[in-house]
C-alpha cells in the first residue's frame, strides 16, 4: 500500500492495513522547532500485529499540519463524571462560570509525520486540574503557577489510521478508534465530519478559517490512563492561528449562534457528546493551515501523588 494516498483537504477514509516499513522521511524535519527536542526510542519496539513491530522515535514530529480547534461550554457536573470515570475523583475539570466546564475539539490533518503515513484525527478533550484543592474558575487557564497541575483529559479520539490507533492505545492509553474523518474548507469554514463505520456522521464542526492572527508557541500536557496508572505526556506546538473569541459567553448561557457550528448525531459514538450537554454557541475558535508540533512518550518520572501535599517522611518511589 503506498504511503502518499491522501489528497489533502478532502475526505479521509480509514486505513486498516498496517505496513511493516516505517516511512523514511526523517530528513523533512529540519525546522528549528524540532531541534529543541532530543529524539530517542522507547524501551522496547511497539508490537502492532503478530508479525509487525516498529521502533519509533520520540517525540513524534509533525509538520504542515492543518489544525482547527473549536471550544464550547458544557455541563460541569457531567464533565466531572466523565473525567472521574477516566482518571479518578482527584482530577477535576477546570471550573467555568455558571456551573460549566469546557470541551475542546482539536481537529488535525497530519500531512507530514516522522516515520508514519498521513492521517486525520480529532482530539476530544476537557481542560482539567490534577488535585486542584480549591477549584478557582478560569484561573488555571491563565496562571503559570498552576501549570504543573493543568492539562487536558482526552475522552475521545477518532483517527483515520489503524496503526495510529494502536500507537495511541498501547503507548499512552488514549481512547483512539479508527473511523473516517473528513476535513474540508468551504466558504470560509473548515468543516470537520467524523463518521461511524457505516458512514453515518455523528459529529460535524464548522470552524471559521478567518480571525485575528495570533502566534502560539505552547507546551501543554495530556492526562491519560493505561493499565490502571495515570500518565502525563507533553505536547508542543507552534503556529500562527486565526482566532475568534466570544468572551461575552463567559457569563451568558444557552445563547443562539448565527449558524450550527456543532451538530451531534444520534449514534453510539455521539452518546458521550450528548451526555456532556454541549452548548451550541462557541467560546473560541482557532485555525491554522500550517502548524508544527510534536508529542512525547509519557513522562517516566510522573507520579500523581507528586502533585499532592507530601508528609515529611514521604514514601520514596
Amino acid at each position: 500500500m503506498p504511503y502518499n494516498n491522501h489528497n489533502y483537504g478532502g475526505p479521509m477514509k480509514a486505513t486498516h492495513e498496517i505496513v511493516p516499513e516505517m516511512l523514511p522521511n526523517e530528513g523533512e524535519f529540519s525546522d528549528p522547532f524540532f531541534r529543541r527536542f532530543t529524539l530517542r526510542t522507547a524501551k522496547i519496539p511497539l508490537k502492532l500485529t503478530e508479525t509487525i513491530e516498529k521502533d519509533y522515535k520520540f517525540p513524534t514530529f509533525y509538520k504542515d499540519v492543518t489544525c482547527a480547534i473549536a471550544i464550547f461550554f458544557c455541563s460541569y457536573d457531567n464533565a466531572h463524571t466523565l473525567v472521574s470515570a477516566g482518571l479518578g475523583p482527584k482530577v477535576k475539570p477546570v471550573r467555568m462560570p455558571r456551573k460549566r466546564a469546557l470541551v475542546a475539539f482539536s481537529c488535525y490533518e497530519y500531512k507530514r509525520v516522522m516515520n508514519v503515513a498521513p492521517y486525520n484525527e480529532i482530539a476530544m478533550t476537557i481542560p482539567v486540574m490534577a488535585d486542584p484543592g480549591v477549584n478557582v474558575p478560569v484561573l488555571p487557564m491563565v496562571a503559570d503557577k498552576w501549570f504543573s497541575r493543568f492539562g487536558y483529559y482526552v475522552f475521545g479520539m477518532p483517527v483515520t489510521s489503524r496503526e495510529n490507533q494502536l500507537r495511541g492505545n498501547r503507548i499512552w492509553g488514549l481512547p483512539k478508534i479508527t473511523q473516517d474523518i473528513d476535513i474540508v474548507e468551504k466558504d470560509g469554514l473548515c468543516v470537520v465530519t467524523a463518521m461511524e463505520a457505516d458512514g453515518q456522521p455523528y459529529l460535524k464542526l464548522r470552524i471559521p478559517t478567518t480571525g485575528k492572527p495570533t502566534r502560539f508557541d505552547v507546551t501543554s500536557h495530556l492526562y491519560s490512563s493505561l493499565k490502571g496508572k495515570m500518565l502525563k505526556s507533553e505536547t508542543n506546538f507552534k503556529a500562527q492561528f486565526r482566532v475568534n473569541k466570544y468572551m461575552d459567553q463567559m457569563f451568558k448561557k444557552r445563547q443562539t449562534p448565527d449558524r450550527n457550528y456543532i451538530v451531534i448525531g444520534d449514534t453510539p459514538s455521539a452518546r458521550v457528546l450528548k451526555d456532556l450537554k454541549i452548548e451550541a454557541h462557541p467560546f473560541q475558535f482557532r485555525y491554522t493551515p500550517d502548524m508544527t508540533s510534536c508529542f512525547d512518550l509519557p513522562d517516566p518520572e510522573f507520579r500523581f501523588d507528586a502533585l499532592l501535599p507530601q508528609p515529611h517522611h514521604a514514601h520514596a518511589y
